[in-house]
């Protein structure tokens, strides 16, 4: 009966056992990789904006420096790695009056829809993230990626 059986599997026992003689059936093994998160086509961020006197739109009242508004967006900042909140840090430093009664909201934007360094800054950010310091026609930015 073996030799039927093994006839029909088209092996040839030769008096030696057919586990002995088989190959083991690799395990597959998966052969794609994880499909990468898709970047998001928008975000939700807020804003701490330094502007000086010639910037674009910058507030009337606005006589600094550019010079002056680097230093004052890296002292916000360094503030905020201190552990100040970055919606003290708004009320404190921004210049950009609508948006700081929104806790320096922006809302929600396309990568299109800002100043391409502002974007850019913006969609590189981690949830809950906070940008270095970043230039803009409009001034020096500090940027807190919301969601």
């Amino acid at each position: 009966m073996r030799i039927a059986i093994l006839a029909l599997l088209g092996v040839m026992a030769c008096g030696k056992d057919v586990a002995s003689t088989s190959t083991p059936t690799p395990t597959p093994t998966p052969t794609s990789t994880p499909t990468p998160t898709p970047a998001p086509d928008t975000v939700i961020a807020q804003h701490i904006l330094c502007a000086y006197k010639t910037a674009k739109r910058a507030p009337n009242g606005v006589t600094r420096t550019k010079a002056e508004a680097r230093a004052r967006a890296e002292e916000a900042l360094v503030k905020i790695r201190g552990g100040a909140t970055f919606e003290d840090m708004v009320k404190a430093y921004s210049d950009d009056a609508g948006s700081v009664d929104r806790m320096g909201s922006v809302g929600k934007f396309r990568r299109d829809a800002m100043d391409p360094a502002f974007s850019a800054a913006a969609f590189a950010l981690r949830v809950g993230e906070v940008s270095g310091v970043v230039e803009t026609p409009f001034g020096f930015h500090i940027i807190k990626r919301t969601q």
